[in-house]
């Protein structure tokens, strides 16, 4: 049984502003089973997008888990973070969207190799 996203993005920002990294959630999507994208800002102009992982790539995962994969690659800068964004709302109004401000860039998720 899955998480509910809204659970689990409260989980996420818990997990980076304990961490010492600040998280906020810039765009509230369905309660239930909203997709949920990552930004993760090194706050120098760059980021990294992590939108969710196709199930062919999740392989060996535990039923459940939420697997992320890279959608623009870190060192990318943040225009092409936000844009990328625009085009995925409108095509799912429903998403959740969290960005993480961290200078060493992470992004507290479990990530797929593509």
């Amino acid at each position: 049984m899955r998480l509910k996203s809204a659970i689990w993005v409260s989980a996420l920002i818990r997990r980076a502003n304990g961490a010492g990294a600040f998280a906020a959630v810039r765009r509230r999507g369905s309660e239930e089973a909203g997709a949920i994208f990552v930004k993760a800002c090194r706050l120098d102009g760059t980021a990294a997008l992590y939108g969710p992982a196709m199930p062919s790539l999740s392989g060996d995962s535990e039923p459940g888990e939420r697997l992320f994969a890279e959608i623009v690659p870190a060192g990318s800068l943040e225009v092409d973070c936000e844009e990328r964004m625009r085009r995925e709302i409108r095509f799912d109004p429903d998403l959740w969207f969290v960005e993480i401000e961290d200078r060493d860039g992470r992004h507290f998720l479990d990530i797929v190799s593509q």
